[in-house]
């Protein structure tokens, strides 16, 4: 496999487990730097902040913040000119993988880890890594969705007002009117009504700039809600933010970016 040159930050608590993982990636991915091994969640966000790494590899169960913790915590406080990290969480509990997925993981991967397992990871982070180089739309940062959400329609580009959304075999035409949220997934974007989800390949930044921005606000990198439809906003003792829609049962999470768009009057 001919891998991109790429760098790396390993958070692991154990530093046994650490120096193991850093030595199968060695071998696996010789052109691979290794920037730094933490040994908490804490940690890891102040280091990947400062080092601004490729890859990140993340324990979940670790000291001050967990994986998860500061997976977010990451996410959050990426600098708004540079792509997102492709982050990798390594764990010995399957029970976290939905968690894991939610935080837009590239992969999940259980402990003890094995090397033909570790292997498929690094194919699948190396791809993403080629893929981001050779098509902008995967290294898009967080300003540039910002950006392109405070614009709203720009001259020369008419306003949607009909997505063409597909759902199994068939494509259904959804009038913009009627969606609730966009939401970001990898390669696609759930468009989310009142009562069905649907997928579409055009890139949520490409979205953007024909959506109407007195109608949409984004509240997370990935994550775009018609304004109208917020009924109630949660803010938990951790300084968490949730969002209700009418007419929807989850919650949406709101990044800190975007927590000052959600304070009391």
């Amino acid at each position: 496999m001919n891998q991109p040159t790429a760098t790396a930050l390993i958070a692991e608590d154990e530093p046994v487990l650490a120096k193991g993982l850093a030595k199968m990636l060695g071998k696996l991915w010789p052109t691979l730097q290794i920037t730094a091994i933490v040994h908490d969640g804490e940690e890891a966000a102040i280091t990947a902040k400062q080092h601004r790494p490729d890859i990140i590899f993340l324990d979940i169960q670790m000291p001050v913040l967990n994986g998860l913790e500061a997976a977010e915590r990451i996410v959050d406080n990426w600098p708004m000119d540079a792509a997102l990290p492709l982050i990798v969480f390594v764990t010995a509990f399957d029970r976290f993988a939905v968690d894991a997925f939610e935080r837009a993981a590239v992969d999940y991967v259980l402990k003890p880890v094995e090397g033909q397992r570790l292997e498929k990871t690094c194919e699948r982070l190396s791809a993403r890594l080629k893929e981001r180089h050779g098509d902008e739309t995967h290294a898009m940062t967080p300003w540039q969705v910002l950006r392109s959400a405070s614009t709203g329609p720009q001259t020369g580009l008419p306003p949607l007002n009909i997505i063409q959304a597909g759902l199994g075999s068939t494509v259904h035409m959804v009038p913009v009117t009627d969606i609730h949220y966009f939401e970001a997934d990898d390669k696609y974007v759930r468009v989310v009504t009142q009562d069905r989800t649907l997928l579409i390949r055009t890139p949520l930044r490409d979205l953007m700039p024909r959506l109407d921005a007195q109608t949409f606000t984004q509240i997370h990198r990935g994550t775009v809600v018609r304004t109208t439809l917020i009924d109630r906003v949660i803010r938990e003792d951790t300084g968490r933010i949730f969002l209700h829609l009418r007419g929807r049962d989850e919650r949406l999470s709101v990044s800190r970016s975007y927590a000052h768009l959600f304070k009391p009057m």
